[in-house]
């Protein structure tokens, strides 16, 4: 996995200065959405992959969870996770997310922000989060928009005066790696359709219960680069049950 580049102290640093760092659940454009189909997590077992500075893991316990296993692949990443939290039902591990065919325990909830398009073999992933579901759980992820990954450049196509002008959608159909620059480094990610996500899913006998393109809420549109998400779709929410 590319997230490995969260351990690079110049790009980490960046990082932290993102509005969805400092403000954690409060930053994410995705939260008002996400929040509303999360399932009651009283006494429920939670595996967390990528769980970066830990806010989604922290907020499963305060619901309720008797459980959560976060796992992250950036030790920078768990350093800030394990000091803001104090709570020994939460576990911290690095480990890259691709590689869960280690852990034998099952979980009533699978939840991933912002992770799978850093994953080449999806279909490897599912199957293995699967097995780690148990029966009637649930997998809830978010990702970058098959949109906002297909052409590559992640960015718009500005005016000669400096205003945004459209976003780029190109090579929609052609699957596979995009090597992108997200705060001045270069980094991969793989694009899939939408059609990929979902059938995916289906295939592994997961039952899709949302599919979601959020917008954020009106509360959130001063923050910077906000306003100009009604114009594309940055992000995919997609919920599946274990039949």
């Amino acid at each position: 996995m590319t997230q490995n580049v969260y351990n690079n102290p110049t790009f980490f640093e960046q990082y932290a200065q993102m509005s969805r760092s400092k403000l954690g659940l409060a930053g994410a454009g995705e939260w008002d959405n996400l929040q509303k189909i999360l399932p009651s997590l009283t006494d429920k077992k939670v595996l967390d992959l990528g769980c970066g500075y830990g806010w989604h893991a922290r907020y499963f316990r305060e619901k309720g969870a008797s459980s959560v296993l976060a796992i992250d692949s950036s030790e920078k990443m768990l350093t800030v996770a394990r000091e803001q939290t104090t709570d020994d039902k939460i576990t911290y591990l690095c480990q890259s997310i691709d590689a869960l065919d280690t852990l034998t325990e099952t979980f009533d909830l699978i939840f991933s922000s912002l992770v799978f398009h850093y994953i080449e073999d999806f279909q490897g992933l599912v199957k293995q989060m699967t097995r780690l579901l148990n029966p009637g759980g649930q997998l809830i992820f978010t990702v970058e928009h098959p949109i906002f990954t297909a052409d590559g450049r992640q960015d718009w196509i500005y005016t000669e005066n400096g205003e945004i002008d459209h976003f780029p959608v190109d090579r929609y159909y052609e699957e596979g790696v995009r090597e992108v620059s997200f705060l001045g480094t270069k980094m991969t990610k793989y694009h899939r359709t939408l059609t990929t996500y979902l059938s995916t899913l289906l295939q592994n006998k997961l039952e899709l219960t949302h599919v979601i393109e959020p917008i954020p809420p009106v509360e959130m549109l001063d923050l910077p680069g906000m306003k100009e998400e009604s114009r594309r779709p940055m992000m995919l929410i997609i919920s599946a049950t274990k039949k």
